[in-house]
């Protein structure tokens, strides 16, 4: 049985097109049961729709208190059976409930190879910005388990992209993302089949991922 996937995504939802793209192919072996987004014009829930995923608005502003908005993620997540969170693209951070709750086992990818260009305020164009700025000669992403800190939690897997003299900020992000597509679909399906455990902060890949486009 395939593991089932809640998506959590902010905005155009280039990543969760990616990983749909891989599971039509048969490159990867899990179900997008839930899609959850905090954007309501948000492209990733057409990304959505049009694969007949289940998929809801969900915004903290909408709620009297953490807690309710909490419980009603958690319902969402629960009817799905959903057993990973994947972040592509989500711009809120997830309420402690739910990290808790879902402990190694929500995933989440940068565009920086973490822990360098990470924290608060990096994401997105910000963190092209910031290599550029300090001169660094190669960036790359990260794809990781999430915990209560921003871009903090154990490392799955990372590819590394170059930073070419000529780069800008929308050139690098634009190979950045290419890293991104070819990366993701490779740690979840060495989470779908097994191939990870952590201990402590040390994540273990048993056996080397499919590396073939």
């Amino acid at each position: 049985m395939s593991m089932r996937c809640a998506v959590f995504a902010s905005g155009g939802g280039s990543n969760f097109g990616a990983l749909l793209d891989r599971k039509v192919k048969g490159d990867l072996h899990v179900d997008f049961v839930l899609m959850i987004g905090n954007n309501s014009k948000a492209a990733a829930f057409d990304r959505a729709n049009s694969n007949n995923i289940p998929a809801l608005h969900l915004a903290p502003s909408h709620f009297h208190s953490e807690e309710e908005y909490a419980q009603t993620m958690m319902n969402a997540l629960t009817e799905a059976k959903a057993e990973l969170i994947v972040l592509a693209g989500y711009m809120k951070k997830l309420p402690s409930r739910i990290v808790k709750e879902y402990h190694n086992k929500i995933v989440n990818i940068h565009p920086g190879l973490l822990p360098a260009f990470g924290g608060k305020g990096m994401y997105g164009i910000n963190v092209h910005k910031a290599v550029l700025e300090y001169g660094a000669k190669v960036s790359g992403v990260t794809v990781h388990f999430v915990d209560e800190e921003y871009d903090h939690g154990p490392v799955i897997m990372q590819k590394t992209v170059a930073v070419l003299d000529d780069d800008d900020a929308e050139t690098l992000a634009s190979r950045v993302l290419e890293a991104e597509h070819d990366t993701y679909w490779r740690a979840l399906e060495a989470i779908a089949l097994g191939q990870i455990s952590v201990e402590g902060r040390r994540v273990k890949i048993q056996s080397e991922v499919n590396s073939e486009n």
